[in-house]
Protein backbone atom coordinates (compact mmCIF):
# COMPACT_ATOMS: atom_id res chain seq x y z
CA UNK A 1 0.00 0.00 0.00
CA UNK A 2 1.75 3.28 -1.14
CA UNK A 3 -0.39 6.54 0.88
CA UNK A 4 1.02 9.86 -0.67
CA UNK A 5 0.27 12.71 2.13
CA UNK A 6 -0.12 16.20 0.48
CA UNK A 7 1.26 18.42 3.06
CA UNK A 8 -0.06 21.21 0.98
CA UNK A 9 -3.25 20.38 0.36
CA UNK A 10 -6.63 21.90 2.32
CA UNK A 11 -8.21 18.81 3.26
CA UNK A 12 -6.89 17.05 6.97
CA UNK A 13 -4.19 15.08 6.71
CA UNK A 14 -6.53 12.07 8.60
CA UNK A 15 -9.01 12.39 5.50
CA UNK A 16 -6.28 11.97 3.40
CA UNK A 17 -5.44 9.11 5.15
CA UNK A 18 -9.25 7.49 5.40
CA UNK A 19 -9.62 8.32 1.42
CA UNK A 20 -6.70 6.42 0.34
CA UNK A 21 -7.23 3.47 2.40
CA UNK A 22 -10.58 3.73 1.11
CA UNK A 23 -9.59 4.13 -2.09
CA UNK A 24 -7.54 1.29 -1.89
CA UNK A 25 -9.88 -1.68 -0.38
CA UNK A 26 -12.31 -0.22 -3.58
CA UNK A 27 -9.02 -1.02 -6.05
CA UNK A 28 -8.49 -4.30 -4.17
CA UNK A 29 -4.94 -3.50 -3.61
CA UNK A 30 -5.73 -4.09 0.37
CA UNK A 31 -7.53 -7.29 0.87
CA UNK A 32 -10.04 -8.49 2.95
CA UNK A 33 -8.45 -9.64 6.56
CA UNK A 34 -5.26 -7.49 5.37
CA UNK A 35 -3.29 -6.08 8.47
CA UNK A 36 -2.60 -2.59 8.30
CA UNK A 37 0.33 -0.78 9.87
CA UNK A 38 0.53 -0.54 13.44
CA UNK A 39 -0.47 3.55 14.16
CA UNK A 40 3.26 4.30 15.61
CA UNK A 41 4.72 2.32 11.86
CA UNK A 42 2.30 4.01 9.73
CA UNK A 43 3.09 7.36 11.16
CA UNK A 44 6.74 7.08 11.43
CA UNK A 45 6.97 5.72 7.46
CA UNK A 46 4.65 9.28 6.42
CA UNK A 47 6.31 11.40 8.75
CA UNK A 48 2.87 12.20 10.43
CA UNK A 49 1.76 12.64 14.22
CA UNK A 50 0.68 9.24 15.59
CA UNK A 51 -2.99 10.60 16.46
CA UNK A 52 -3.52 11.59 13.22
CA UNK A 53 -3.27 7.81 12.09
CA UNK A 54 -5.28 7.21 15.04
CA UNK A 55 -7.77 9.48 13.94
CA UNK A 56 -7.63 8.19 10.57
CA UNK A 57 -8.22 4.61 11.94
CA UNK A 58 -11.28 5.25 14.13
CA UNK A 59 -13.03 6.89 10.91
CA UNK A 60 -12.12 4.10 9.08
CA UNK A 61 -14.02 1.84 11.90
CA UNK A 62 -16.79 3.82 12.30
CA UNK A 63 -17.40 3.94 8.63
CA UNK A 64 -17.45 0.03 8.76
CA UNK A 65 -14.32 -0.65 7.03
CA UNK A 66 -11.87 -1.64 9.98
CA UNK A 67 -12.14 -3.74 12.72
CA UNK A 68 -9.39 -2.69 15.15
CA UNK A 69 -8.41 -5.49 17.15
CA UNK A 70 -5.51 -5.85 20.32
CA UNK A 71 -3.59 -8.78 18.67
CA UNK A 72 -4.40 -8.39 15.17
CA UNK A 73 -4.28 -4.15 14.81
CA UNK A 74 -6.06 -2.47 12.25
CA UNK A 75 -7.34 -4.97 9.86
CA UNK A 76 -9.60 -4.62 6.53
CA UNK A 77 -13.36 -5.80 7.29
CA UNK A 78 -15.64 -4.29 5.25
CA UNK A 79 -18.82 -4.08 6.64
CA UNK A 80 -21.91 -4.28 4.76
CA UNK A 81 -24.15 -3.73 7.95
CA UNK A 82 -24.14 0.11 7.48
CA UNK A 83 -25.35 0.04 4.12
CA UNK A 84 -28.27 2.40 4.67
CA UNK A 85 -26.28 4.82 6.35
CA UNK A 86 -23.97 4.89 3.82
CA UNK A 87 -26.44 5.22 1.18
CA UNK A 88 -27.82 7.85 2.87
CA UNK A 89 -23.98 9.00 3.27
CA UNK A 90 -23.54 8.90 -0.72
CA UNK A 91 -27.02 11.13 -0.85
CA UNK A 92 -25.56 13.57 1.40
CA UNK A 93 -22.09 14.33 -0.54
CA UNK A 94 -23.51 13.65 -4.26
CA UNK A 95 -26.27 16.44 -3.54
CA UNK A 96 -23.72 18.99 -3.58
CA UNK A 97 -21.77 17.61 -6.18
CA UNK A 98 -24.85 17.24 -8.15
CA UNK A 99 -25.61 20.95 -7.81
CA UNK A 100 -21.96 21.64 -9.15
CA UNK A 101 -22.33 19.57 -11.96
CA UNK A 102 -25.51 21.61 -12.88
CA UNK A 103 -23.78 25.14 -11.90
CA UNK A 104 -20.91 24.37 -14.23
CA UNK A 105 -23.63 23.07 -17.26
CA UNK A 106 -22.48 19.79 -16.89
CA UNK A 107 -24.92 17.07 -17.85
CA UNK A 108 -26.58 14.07 -16.96
CA UNK A 109 -24.89 12.18 -19.44
CA UNK A 110 -21.71 13.19 -18.61
CA UNK A 111 -22.35 12.68 -15.06
CA UNK A 112 -23.26 9.22 -15.81
CA UNK A 113 -20.13 9.07 -18.00
CA UNK A 114 -17.70 9.99 -15.05
CA UNK A 115 -19.96 7.41 -12.95
CA UNK A 116 -19.53 4.76 -14.59
CA UNK A 117 -15.76 5.44 -15.56
CA UNK A 118 -15.15 5.38 -11.62
CA UNK A 119 -16.62 2.30 -11.33
CA UNK A 120 -14.56 0.58 -14.24
CA UNK A 121 -11.24 2.38 -12.66
CA UNK A 122 -12.47 0.76 -9.62
CA UNK A 123 -13.33 -2.81 -10.82
CA UNK A 124 -17.04 -2.57 -10.79
CA UNK A 125 -17.55 -6.01 -8.29
CA UNK A 126 -21.68 -5.22 -9.25
CA UNK A 127 -21.46 -5.70 -12.47
CA UNK A 128 -22.04 -2.41 -14.06
CA UNK A 129 -25.53 -2.16 -12.77
CA UNK A 130 -26.62 1.52 -12.73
Amino acid sequence: MIIHIDFNSSEAIYMQLRNQIVIGIAQEEIKHGESLPSVRQLAEELGVNMHTVNKAYAILKNDGYLTLDRRKGAVVCVSTDTRPQSIETMNVGMRMMVAEAICKDISLAEMHQIITDMYKEFGDKNGGNL
